[in-house]
């Protein structure tokens, strides 16, 4: 079915007269479509893996549950669901504006908002993505534990599988758990976006900082920070907001290239060999 089809029987379903649509920048995983209604402009992303309907499930799950701390801004879902062989999900299109340093300076004080939200142990009420990757999420009580044995193990024994590292590169459980320990004391679980990179927020016409394709659960504040830092970093005034409300601690370099491993060996997983080289040498300074 082509795409125009899916188009037109998606706003048959949600009585939306189409005026137009356009295929826009959605990131490496999904189709995304811009689509323009009587009922305003909409965003749109198609997929037909087969975990996509899961996937989306996931995101509409994280923009809600971000959304209800009403500390910063998320798109409103529309609806999830299928047509023919394409999975959907259909939001509220944000009219963008470029970043000023007050907007940026108000992203940084609304994470850390955010991250003041906390739960009894680490972890989310489901598994969710990271990417089109399943994110495993179940709760545990020590931060070490649920890093090592939830986000680190389960990457590093998937680029073995792929053909990505040597199963003999992995380091011990045991090694990154103590490496994690010894790094991170009193951490307490924040609620975290969990894929901070430049691409997933927004700043809308008004100036409102908009938080796109989470991968949510409650963890360490600074693993959202490492993200931000991953990719080239964010405004000197995301950061000065930020460390207002969270100032940094020692130890703080080692931490950020702690959790940055999570998502170098994510887009390992994802995108392949160019990543091998910064996984591997983050796995030798680190263990």
């Amino acid at each position: 079915m082509d795409v125009l089809t899916v188009v037109e029987q998606l706003c048959d379903s949600y009585n939306l007269n189409l005026e137009r649509y356009r295929s826009v920048s959605g990131g490496d995983i999904s189709q995304a479509f811009q689509l323009t209604t009587n009922k305003g402009n909409l965003f749109l992303k198609l997929n037909s893996d087969s975990s996509a309907g899961l996937m989306f499930e996931a995101e509409a799950l994280g923009l809600k549950t971000i959304s209800d701390t009403h500390v910063i801004a998320t798109p409103e879902v529309i609806g999830i669901g299928q047509i023919e062989n394409q999975f959907y999900i259909l939001m509220e299109a944000i009219e963008t504006d470029q970043g000023s340093d007050e907007s940026m300076a108000r992203l940084g004080k609304q994470l850390a908002q955010l991250h003041q939200i906390t739960a009894d142990q680490f972890g989310f009420e489901n598994d969710n993505f990271i990417g089109s990757l399943k994110q495993y999420n179940d709760w545990k009580d020590s931060w070490s534990e649920f890093y090592i044995l939830k986000r680190l193990l389960p990457q590093l024994h998937l680029a073995v599988e792929k053909g990505l590292m040597k199963h003999e590169e992995v380091p011990s459980a045991e090694l990154m758990m103590k490496c994690c320990d010894r790094l991170c004391h009193d951490v307490k679980p924040s609620l975290l976006h969990g894929d901070l990179w430049g691409g997933n927020y927004l700043i809308s016409k008004d100036g409102v900082p908009v938080l796109i394709d989470p991968a949510v659960y409650f963890g360490h504040h600074e693993v959202d920070i490492a993200m931000t830092k991953l990719f080239g970093g964010f405004s000197n005034a995301f950061y000065n907001a930020y460390e207002a409300c969270f100032p940094t601690t020692p130890g703080y370099e080692d931490r950020i290239r702690l959790y940055q491993l999570y998502y170098l060996l994510v887009h390992l997983n994802l995108f392949g060999l160019s990543y091998y080289g910064s996984v591997s040498r983050l796995i030798k300074q680190l263990f």
